[in-house]
């Protein structure tokens, strides 16, 4: 019998705590995420830790001792799935001003912020029709999958969603107001904005996403569709198994299986989202590009150049 290939253990995690040298653990973490070979990017800043890595069960263990052991992270949470090939490319510790980017200094979740519900409070949370539902996400990640009836405020980043809640929502009027996102730190500093600006009744999803698909069965799901993932995986769907989407190199927009029938799918080059945008010379460099790593991949190598989240430090924003 052929023994089955073992698994990378990928882990999202993310704490809003007072850390008191970032750079001191920038260095800690780097030095232990290498040496047990460990992939994914962790966010520093003065208000916590953010990120998403993935390796052996062993190497995993070691980093979240490391963090465990560090003055305000002794608990801190962190949400497994599986992959079957490392989903990133290297490991990147890098100091931020924001671990989650909402642009506003004064909001800090540690002061403030809203009532975490558990999935099986969510569920009836959600169905009562006077509460507002709002996707806290970007809108290429809304695209794929959300919760019935959630609103999707169409924001290209986190730092446009202080501008949506101010032209679409009001204290007097929106009572009951529920959040979500991909793994809880988006809409846990949301809820903290929103309780400053007088908001009472303020709720976010524990866990995010990610927490709900892993733990709600089926049958008692509200999701629809599938959840975007900040890595090589794309999404995942019910019980956080892999999803059915790649990512187009060119604008990096989710792309399904109908997507990928258009005449507007190019391999390596375009997708119906990008397609009528790019230039000619684009698409000759994208195709160019596409062919090299091709060849490279025939010869067994590995292509060198920018790939998903090599050039965004942001990238696991949950």
């Amino acid at each position: 019998m052929s023994q089955q290939p073992a698994l990378f253990i990928v882990a999202a995690l993310y704490k809003f705590a007072r850390i008191a040298d970032g750079a001191a653990l920038q260095r800690a973490l780097q030095t232990v995420c290498d040496s047990n070979n460990v992939c994914g990017t962790l966010l520093i800043a003065h208000e916590g830790i953010n990120g998403t890595i993935a390796g052996s069960r062993a190497g995993i263990n070691a980093v979240l001792a490391a963090l465990r052991a560090t003055p305000g992270l002794e608990d801190i949470d962190h949400k497994e799935s599986t992959a079957e090939a490392q989903p990133f490319y290297r490991m990147k510790v890098r100091l931020k001003k924001e671990i989650v980017t909402i642009g506003l200094a004064d909001v800090d979740p540690t002061e403030i912020v809203g009532t975490y519900l558990e999935a099986d409070e969510w569920n009836k949370v959600i169905s009562d029709p006077d509460t507002v539902v709002i996707d806290t996400r970007n809108g290429y990640e809304v695209d794929i999958g959300t919760f019935k009836n959630a609103v999707n405020p169409h924001t290209a980043t986190f730092r446009e969603f202080p501008q949506y809640v101010q032209e679409n929502l009001d204290p007097a009027r929106n009572k009951k107001v529920a959040m979500f996102c991909t793994g809880g730190i988006r809409c846990e500093k949301a809820s903290a904005y929103m309780k400053k600006l007088g908001f009472e009744e303020v709720y976010h999803l524990k866990g995010g996403i990610l927490k709900y698909l892993e733990t709600v069965p089926p049958e008692k799901s509200l999701w629809e569709g599938e959840c975007f993932v900040f890595d090589q995986r794309v999404a995942v769907g019910q019980g956080l198994a892999a999803g059915h989407y790649i990512l187009c190199p060119s604008c990096r927009h989710p792309v399904s299986i109908e997507d990928r029938n258009s005449d507007k799918y190019i391999e390596g080059v375009s997708c119906p989202h990008c397609h009528d945008s790019l230039s000619a010379d684009r698409k000759a460099r994208s195709a160019e590009r596409h062919r090299q790593m091709k060849l490279a991949e025939a010869r067994g190598e590995k292509h060198i150049g920018a790939r998903y989240g090599d050039d965004d430090d942001d990238t696991p924003e949950q």
